[in-house]
């Protein structure tokens, strides 16, 4: 199969994109993880969602807020496509999420949960933003993820 020079510029870029995000989300409480978004972008989990960036910000806020937790977000087999048109993308990846509460060094055990991921994305003038991020588990067990209520958010 023959993958062309656009395909293969916007799946360097939009790996590049998920790669910041997560990063940030790992590092620095996903503090920026609400400008990945597009204004009224969803974030869909397995046991919560959340439509806006407010409502992202206040899930990152939620799990600050809950204390020292280490977690690695580690993205593969990323795929990127155009969808429609050249300001429209999907991408399918794999997340392998590692996490547990407290502080390095803690032992190493299998990821918490792995999940099929789908995103959505819009070219806009501020760069790619997130329509939505659907995650769909494929495995998972041991630690709890975090999922709050926010509702009242």
């Amino acid at each position: 199969m023959k993958i062309d020079a656009d395909r293969l510029a916007l799946t360097h870029e939009l790996y590049a994109l998920v790669i910041d995000y997560w990063h940030d989300v790992d590092t620095n409480w996903g503090h920026n993880a609400p400008n990945y978004f597009a204004e009224d972008g969803e974030f869909i989990g397995p046991a919560a969602s959340y439509k806006g960036r407010d409502k992202v910000r206040a899930f990152y806020k939620w799990r600050e807020d809950r204390g020292a937790r280490t977690v690695v977000h580690a993205v593969h087999n990323f795929q990127a496509m155009f969808d429609g048109g050249p300001d429209k993308a999907l991408c399918h990846w794999f997340l392998m999420l590692y996490a547990a509460d407290g502080k390095p060094v803690l032992p190493t055990n299998p990821p918490i949960q792995i999940a099929y991921m789908t995103d959505h994305l819009d070219k806009t003038d501020a760069g790619w933003l997130i329509r939505s991020r659907r995650f769909d588990t494929w495995f998972e067990g041991g630690i709890p993820t975090t999922n709050p209520n926010l509702d009242d958010a």
